[in-house]
């Protein structure tokens, strides 16, 4: 921890709207204290957090991540309907999936074209469309 990074930390929370806690300022430093975007797990996350000396559970974790999403400064991509991701970049881009290494990593958005979607169903309207390409070593 550097004053710099957990000055980062504190400031992308309360730019948020969410209370600076030490648990949440901790957690929030381990993902945008250096400037980086990073894609985690709550797991990853958790044992980042256990490295570094932070008394956080895994619950708090997993509720501290769903509090970013909900203030809307993580992004959540769900991969296999069962194992979700984190994002810290939250504007829409698509994503490389390495089914290997179970890891998730941006796709240059600027190769992606999708030329038409399907009209969404009566009462409906497209909300926003995920892309995930999923990679397997050759």
């Amino acid at each position: 921890m550097t004053p710099n990074s957990v000055e980062k930390a504190t400031e992308w929370l309360v730019t948020a709207g969410l209370r600076p806690t030490r648990q949440r300022v901790a957690l929030a430093e381990l993902l945008v204290g250096d400037g980086k975007h990073r894609h985690v797990t709550a797991e990853s996350l958790f044992e980042s957090a256990k490295t570094r000396g932070a008394a956080v559970s895994l619950a708090t974790v997993y509720n501290t991540l769903r509090a970013f999403c909900e203030a809307g400064v993580l992004q959540e991509i769900t991969v296999d309907g069962s194992k979700s991701y984190f994002d810290t970049n939250t504007h829409d881009h698509p994503h490389f999936f390495q089914e290997d290494e179970a890891s998730l990593s941006d796709a240059p958005s600027e190769e992606l074209v999708i030329q038409r979607l399907p009209d969404a169903p009566e009462g409906f309207e497209i909300a926003s469309v995920d892309v995930v390409i999923r990679l397997r070593k050759v």
